[in-house]
């Protein structure tokens, strides 16, 4: 099969279809247009023109420095420290020292929050930031107990991926805090 891209609301309907229906699907490929059925159920789609990015390019090789946290209590300090944080940034600096992370928001109206947590981490101190929302959704998507965070510096992008599993993997841009 070749390679295509499929939009977005028709990977989402089709999903909501295979959770509904117990029986295998039958896709159908033109040059322009996918469709799928589902016993009595025809969803066709169009296709969206282009290839897809080579987004083994995006993602960093080089992070050397590791951190793995709780990542149910990570994502509950995230929550509490960002509360304090603007709107419009949500920013969260990460102070990640040997054994412990150190979470924290400062916002000249509603003041400083920090939170610490014990985490995993044997390389040198960094300090770091990064969007509270996009932290939340990727710890969302992780169903392991453990995140892992593998860093290069506070200006490069970071790779998050769940301890137990590292199939799946997000990449995180930092931000200046």
């Amino acid at each position: 099969m070749p390679g295509v891209i499929v939009p977005r609301k028709t990977v989402t309907e089709v999903r909501k279809l295979l959770d509904e229906n117990e029986q295998d699907v039958a896709v159908t490929l033109s040059s322009s247009k996918i469709r799928f059925v589902f016993g009595g159920v025809v969803l066709t789609s169009k296709l969206i023109d282009g290839t897809f990015p080579d987004y083994d390019r995006v993602i960093p090789s080089g992070n050397d420095k590791i951190l793995e946290v709780d990542c149910a209590a990570f994502a509950e300090a995230v929550d509490r420290v960002s509360t304090i944080s603007t709107e419009k940034s949500r920013a969260v600096k990460l102070s990640i020292e040997r054994g412990s992370l150190t979470l924290s928001a400062t916002s000249s109206e509603n003041g400083a929050a920090t939170e610490e947590l014990e985490a995993r981490y044997t390389a040198s101190p960094i300090e770091i930031g990064f969007n509270a929302r996009y932290l939340l959704d990727i710890a969302e998507q992780i169903e392991g107990d453990g995140a892992r965070f593998a860093l290069a510096d506070a200006g490069s992008p970071t790779v998050v991926s769940d301890a137990a599993d590292a199939s799946a993997l997000y990449v995180l841009m930092p931000m200046r805090v």
